[in-house]
């Protein structure tokens, strides 16, 4: 059981271009798992349970749901498949907020996945709206839309500045994944 006083808990968004969002978020849940705080991350858009991120948490003891399909969506080339399986990570994301058997969740790549019309924006500010007073709930994802943002009680953008993509550098076991 949390010792976090009752109505302790917020929403938390981190969005942007920059790198760094889901990075954040993890290690806000490395930060809530050291004081003992039920943890658990909620990846949408995301199903490769090799990315060390999902293996280290897995081995400490973090619950994580990858509720995506094994591919990238791409704009214009959204499947039935990837909005079933958005829609039922979505179902279930919703169950384990309104559950209180979390501290912390962390609903990874949201707004991303609201981006790509896989998630419905009135449902998620409703979860917003009514999860427990002491879950703190945790949003990742480029593109937030304003009203969300203007609902949270935490906003941080990242905001890219730099990147070695842009000279071609692929992304790095370990640092990307």
């Amino acid at each position: 059981m949390s010792d976090a006083p009752a109505g302790a808990g917020y929403v938390q968004i981190y969005t942007g271009d920059g790198k760094g969002k889901t990075t954040a978020a993890l290690g806000l849940a490395l930060r809530a798992w050291g004081h003992d705080r039920r943890v658990i991350v909620v990846q949408f858009m995301k199903a490769d349970p090799t990315w060390g991120e999902i293996v280290g948490l897995r081995r400490i003891g973090i619950d994580v749901l990858q509720v995506g399909l094994n591919h990238w969506v791409r704009e214009g080339h959204v499947s039935d498949q990837d909005r079933a399986a958005a829609a039922a990570g979505f179902s279930k994301a919703r169950e384990i907020v309104q559950s209180g058997l979390f501290d912390l969740v962390v609903l990874d790549e949201i707004w991303t996945a609201l981006y790509f019309e896989l998630v419905d924006l009135d449902a998620v500010m409703a979860l917003m709206r009514e999860k427990p007073r002491a879950v703190e709930l945790v949003m990742t994802g480029r593109r937030a839309p304003q009203a969300a943002m203007a609902a949270a009680d935490l906003v941080t953008e990242m905001r890219l500045v730099k990147h070695y993509y842009d000279a071609g550098v692929p992304a790095r076991p370990g640092i990307e994944f």
